[in-house]
């Protein structure tokens, strides 16, 4: 379970995030939606002790991110793509990332197969991946202790659509074995068909929240067009 309670970050004069409070539930995915600059990801970072709020708090599995023993097992996280080390190749990431984990080296080989980067793709320079292949990657490096929650920021961009179908159906898998998935994306239509609630915010603030089937009317209206008509009505 991830929980934000009045989360607020201000950036000089800008406030970025005013009293953002939700929760993801386990066994279910929870998107995050939000115009560009509205303030998700900075919320996503405050959830993972990344960037200090200036007010309110947020706990994943009960314990604030910083506070968890060995969080890679606990948590999966992927909220840069690109923020990859290019010199380094695929398998020798994950391989680090294992062993700060302490994990055997059989585990790098388990995520890679389940996120298809094969041999030859881990062997290459991440400097030489396309930004799909870093998407995969990045996914690959957030199951790779096997956590109980997976936060992702965009985790779509740069897939094609047979790579947005196997996310669609990972994320699903992972929710349905009663993990907790907390994801922001700008595809709609996507978020329609994975997620089970979302959570919407506008110019930094909370502006509706709740299964995606309220919002939908059982799929008879597109979640594009509430996401809209919401946001509109937000900035008028």
């Amino acid at each position: 379970m991830i929980t934000a309670t009045n989360l607020s970050k201000r950036y000089g004069g800008t406030l970025a995030v005013d009293d953002v409070s939700f929760t993801a539930q386990p066994g279910r995915v929870t998107g995050f939606l939000g115009a560009n600059g509205t303030g998700k990801s900075t919320t996503l970072r405050m959830i993972c002790g990344m960037t200090t709020p200036d007010a309110g708090s947020a706990t994943i599995l009960g314990e604030p991110y910083r506070r968890l023993a060995n969080p890679g097992r606990r948590v999966g996280l992927l909220l840069d793509a690109t923020a990859q080390h290019s010199g380094r190749t695929g398998r020798e990431r994950l391989a680090m990332d294992a062993f700060l984990m302490g994990l055997p080296t059989s585990r790098v080989d388990e995520v890679l197969e389940m996120v298809g980067l094969d041999r030859s793709a881990a062997r290459k320079r991440i400097g030489a991946y396309s930004l799909g292949m870093r998407q995969r990657l990045g996914i690959a490096a957030a199951l790779l202790g096997s956590p109980e929650v997976l936060i992702l920021d965009e985790p779509a961009n740069g897939l094609d659509p047979v790579g947005i179908r196997w996310m669609r159906t990972l994320l699903a898998d992972f929710a349905g074995d009663g993990g907790t998935v907390l994801l922001s994306s700008h595809l709609l239509h996507e978020v329609q068909l994975i997620a089970d609630d979302v959570v919407i915010i506008n110019a930094g603030r909370l502006i509706a929240q709740g299964p995606v089937d309220e919002f939908t009317a059982g799929g008879e209206q597109s979640l594009e067009d509430v996401f809209f008509t919401l946001t509109d009505r937000n900035a008028a």
